[in-house]
């Protein structure tokens, strides 16, 4: 496996260097691999072709692309231990690099089917609009579970739906079922990177430990907890988007002790939606990434 995915990045590499400037291939070198779910997902349900293996190069441009804007807005300084680009060179870097990743994703969309192309272009719709939800979230502390939920859905878990459907598309496979496979573990894989921002180090993120609800990021255990008490509703009212010390990140962690235990549990709603449908797809080893994605700590 790890032979094909360093195929994928060199494909990317290529890709980024077609363009022949050297400051760009410059800053792209400075970006870190993470674990390449996507390209993994795509692999285990379409065998590795070239057509298959752009596919999981043109995924990874957009998820790269996505995750610098991100860097940018939310002001972040660290990606997976290392510096951020746009704490390397600069939001406009950054920005115009990501720009480059994502309109370079789409000239390559061109030579893949048509039914592919739509599929991955409309999950890019989807994760912008859920990006702007996100802002929009992070101007006050957003309480509602609904509309978290639709933010995660969009932002976070159509890329990966539009992965599965993709792979399926190109396999000749039940390409909708397949979507609902990767929808359900899109969403249940963002609730549980929205727990590890919480239990988790800096030196196991890559970046510091509760750091989105500094940022205005109300993730569920937040909500959960929220709704428990008028109390805890003020204790979190008085500490929303303010940079916590040590010792008030420990305390507020011990608090919320039982709300993530309810979002682990959501999390595993969604999982086993998953589980289930890859069972009756008969691909194992769409339920073995599920089982993954749910025991990682990082």
């Amino acid at each position: 496996m790890q032979q094909i995915l360093d195929q994928i990045n060199k494909i990317s590499k290529n890709l980024v260097q077609s363009h022949d400037v050297p400051y760009i291939e410059s800053m792209f070198e400075k970006i870190s691999t993470g674990k390449m779910l996507r390209s993994k997902l795509i692999l285990s349900i379409a065998s590795p072709s070239e057509e298959v293996l752009k596919l999981c190069a043109i995924i990874e441009l957009i998820q790269s692309a996505s995750l610098l804007h991100d860097d940018v807005i939310d002001e972040s300084k660290l990606r997976r231990n290392a510096p951020s680009i746009n704490a390397l060179f600069d939001n406009k870097a950054s920005i115009m690099l990501g720009d480059v990743l994502y309109s370079s994703a789409f000239y390559e969309l061109t030579f893949l089917s048509l039914e592919v192309a739509k599929s991955v272009s409309r999950s890019v719709t989807a994760l912008s609009a859920g990006e702007i939800l996100d802002v929009e979230l992070g101007k006050s502390l957003n309480s509602n579970l609904e509309t978290y939920l639709k933010m995660i859905e969009l932002k976070s878990a159509s890329l990966i739906a539009a992965s599965s459907e993709s792979a399926a598309l190109l396999a000749g496979l039940d390409h909708k079922a397949y979507y609902e496979y990767g929808l359900n573990l899109g969403i249940a894989f963002q609730i549980i990177d929205d727990i590890l921002d919480i239990t988790q180090d800096e030196a196991t993120l890559g970046k510091p430990s509760m750091n989105d609800f500094a940022q205005g990021k109300t993730t569920l255990p937040y909500i959960y907890f929220y709704h428990e008490s008028k109390e805890n509703a003020k204790l979190l009212e008085s500490l929303f988007g303010k940079k916590l010390d040590g010792l008030q990140k420990e305390a507020l962690k011990n608090s919320l002790e039982e709300s993530l235990l309810k979002a682990k549990k959501l999390a595993l709603e969604y999982a086993k939606k998953a589980s289930d449908l890859a069972l009756k797809l008969g691909n194992q080893k769409l339920d073995s990434i599920v089982k993954a994605m749910i025991e990682r700590d990082f």
